[in-house]
């Protein structure tokens, strides 16, 4: 049987049972939720990066909001709450819709 121990959606044990296959799993909290869910992060954004078609993209960058939103919870912050932050960051520092790439600072 295959080995996989990562973090994986709410739903996915359910599918597995319904396909009939065996498996293992259990519920994880606490830091020990955080560490997975930071290594499902680096996961999600390796598949992002490596994506190849748009559409293989954003459903790669909706797991990793459905992550962010996740976590953000787990440090006490509703949805809401983060996209607050959010925007006054980016009135405050801007976004980076323009796409200003930074080259050099310094004094002549």
């Amino acid at each position: 049987m295959p080995t996989y121990y990562k973090l994986v959606r709410d739903r996915i044990p359910e599918i597995i049972e319904m396909n009939g296959q065996k498996l293992e799993y259990r519920r994880i909290n606490g830091e020990e939720f955080i560490i997975e869910a930071k290594k499902k992060l680096n996961e999600e954004v390796k598949e992002y990066l490596e994506a190849q078609q748009s559409e293989h993209a954003v459903e790669e960058l909706a797991d990793l909001v459905e992550l962010i939103y996740c976590l953000a919870e787990r440090h006490g912050y509703s949805k809401n709450e983060l996209e607050a932050i959010r925007k006054e960051k980016s009135e405050r520092r801007g976004s980076f819709q323009e796409g200003w790439y930074l080259e050099t600072v310094g004094e002549d």
